[in-house]
């Protein structure tokens, strides 16, 4: 019988006889479209010369250093970067880079092989929990669609590492490979440090026997919790070392008073709307935005597994799977602990939007393997009882929602979500290219986001490096911002003399909108500094004349349709 087959083809446990052929067939499926998507992404990334992750020029513009050591001398923005960024990821982009293969070209390949990874492991994962290779199959392709409605994988940061890591944390957890959990909470820490807690907290979690949720501790795990969790803490030395060299941290009651955390400003956390910063905020909600809607159908999996007459196969539902309802309470309750110690241990939502997006896509994949399973016995019985009507009818919803699963991405004209940003301003980036490797450009154009990645070249401050974490760092920027807005819009030239002898500036880059009302408006992070910005733009309302834009004619080295640069030491000869 037709239905029959197609039951067995879709939901067939694996064939002891013949395990090897079904795993590869759905794994194979599984890696290619984790491949596919993947080249959709890498389209993305080559279809101009200047063009970079939006995330990626924070991190990985310093390590051009890699191949040029002599770049960014005394840079204080390249300096800071270089400090909170985890040695494990930075050394994977030396590794490359000794073999002559630029960063900013890695972080444009990275994210398909991650993926592969993520995959690969995932999958493993899945069938351990529920030895269904369709499952397996539907879960990574909920995370592989999931992953590329967002750029997280395509950032190439340590964040895009995440899902490799604890996937294989999960797995050898799953095949109590001890030495495979430690490696990996060990690279966890030196890739991605914030992920250690959780795969900490997984484990002493699993000290207690949870079946029948009859809680009793285990004690003959706790040699190695204390093994584990000794090692991943001495792991995260080196960062914790690094990352103070411009301490302090902000604390909570600095936090509350910083406009750059609120709306508008440059990293906004707070927000007035309790039910917004709760639930919905994007470094402060509980619930992910998580797409494709079918991943949501992981919260239906307990629901199922307490029904097996009606869906029998969730008889083949193992008992380890409450390592998913274990990573999800961990997880949770990190998100509390992170708000009760804001930044000490970063933003909230970084321990539960990764986490929960890989346990609801294997979660979904479980629950939908399952229904489709009872939906075909379902069908398997009418097509004996020959009643067409209503057996027509369930496979033609059936094939709906299976073509929704697989073609919902095509659907989105934004996917895959790389965030990919392209500049148009090769002309600047060539002439800078051209200048001292020392130079410094003082700007408040949005170009000081790009010029450090494509030019090679320092900027004073830029709005993707004004990070008000550590204030060691961030005092420095925002003197630097008062100072250059002040400059940039006051009447008088010796505040811009002062600036260029103080900080060794080079060039003054402006956009040609830079002294109308309208242009420091638009710049909401901007408002951050005050009094500085509230003085330029009542002194632009009121149309009095900025020195600097008086003798910008006079000082021009380079200009294109929207921006001009100017030579330092012109503007301050007199």
């Amino acid at each position: 019988m037709l239905v029959s087959r197609l039951r067995r083809l879709l939901t067939a446990p694996i064939d002891p006889l013949d395990r090897h052929t079904s795993i590869a067939v759905w794994l194979s499926l599984s890696l290619g479209f984790a491949l596919y998507y993947g080249c959709l992404g890498l389209q993305k990334a080559f279809r101009a010369e200047y063009i970079v992750q939006d995330d990626a020029r924070e991190y990985v513009f310093w390590m051009q250093q890699f191949v040029n050591p002599s770049l960014f001398p005394h840079d204080l923005i390249a300096d800071y970067f270089k400090s909170i960024t985890p040695s494990g990821y930075a050394a994977i982009y030396h590794l490359i880079a000794s073999f002559g293969i630029q960063p900013l070209l890695l972080s444009k390949l990275l994210p398909i092989i991650v993926g592969i990874v993520t995959t690969l492991y995932g999958f493993g994962v899945c069938l351990n929990l529920f030895p269904i290779p369709a499952a397996g199959f539907i879960s990574m392709l909920l995370l592989n669609q999931s992953l590329w409605f967002r750029d997280d994988l395509s950032s190439a940061t340590p964040r895009a590492f995440i899902y490799p890591l604890f996937l294989a944390f999960l797995y050898y957890v799953l095949h109590h490979n001890r030495l495979g959990v430690i490696a990996t909470i060990v690279l966890q820490a030196l890739i991605y440090p914030p992920l250690v807690f959780i795969t900490i907290a997984v484990l002493f979690l699993r000290l207690w026997n949870w079946e029948r949720w009859h809680f009793h501790l285990q004690r003959e795990r706790i040699p190695f919790f204390i093994i584990a969790a000794g090692l991943g803490f001495l792991a995260l030395l080196p960062y914790a070392i690094s990352s103070a060299e411009f301490s302090p941290i902000v604390t909570k009651a600095e936090a509350l008073t910083m406009p750059e955390l609120y709306p508008g400003g440059r990293h906004p956390y707070f927000d007035p709307n309790l039910w917004r910063f709760w639930l919905t905020g994007q470094h402060s909600g509980i619930f992910p935005p998580l797409l494709p809607p079918l991943i949501w159908a992981g919260l239906g999996l307990s629901i199922v597994a307490k029904n097996p007459v009606r869906f029998p196969l969730i008889r083949h539902l193992k008992s380890e799977a409450i390592v998913l309802a274990q990573t999800a309470l961990a997880s949770l309750g990190l998100f509390f602990a992170a708000h009760a110690l804001l930044l000490k241990l970063f933003f909230p939502t970084r321990y539960t939007t990764h986490t929960w997006r890989i346990v609801l896509a294997i979660a979904a994949g479980i629950t939908l393997t399952a229904l489709l399973d009872a939906v075909l016995l379902k069908c398997e019985d009418l097509a004996r009882s020959h009643r067409w009507k209503p057996l027509i009818w369930r496979l033609t919803l059936t094939g709906f929602i299976g073509a929704f699963l697989i073609l919902f991405p095509s659907f989105s004209s934004n996917f895959p979500a790389t965030n990919y940003r392209v500049s148009n301003e090769s002309g600047l980036y060539e002439f800078l290219q051209k200048q001292p490797q020392d130079s410094l450009i003082a700007t408040l154009s949005d170009e000081a986001n790009n010029i450090p990645t494509f030019a090679q070249r320092s900027v004073l401050i830029g709005k993707e490096y004004a990070l008000p974490f550590h204030l060691g760092y961030y005092r420095q920027i925002r003197q630097r911002s008062l100072e250059l807005i002040e400059a940039q819009y006051g009447q008088d030239l010796a505040p811009v003399e002062q600036m260029i002898e103080k900080y060794g500036i080079d060039f003054w880059l402006l956009d040609r909108a830079a002294f109308t009302p309208s242009y420091l408006v638009d710049k909401s992070w901007l408002q951050s500094f005050e009094p500085a910005f509230s003085q330029a733009l009542t002194r632009l309302q009121q149309g009095k004349p900025s020195a600097l834009a008086n003798r910008a004619n006079e000082c021009v080295v380079f200009e294109s349709q929207s921006l001009i640069l100017l030579e330092a030491s012109c503007v301050t000869h007199q």
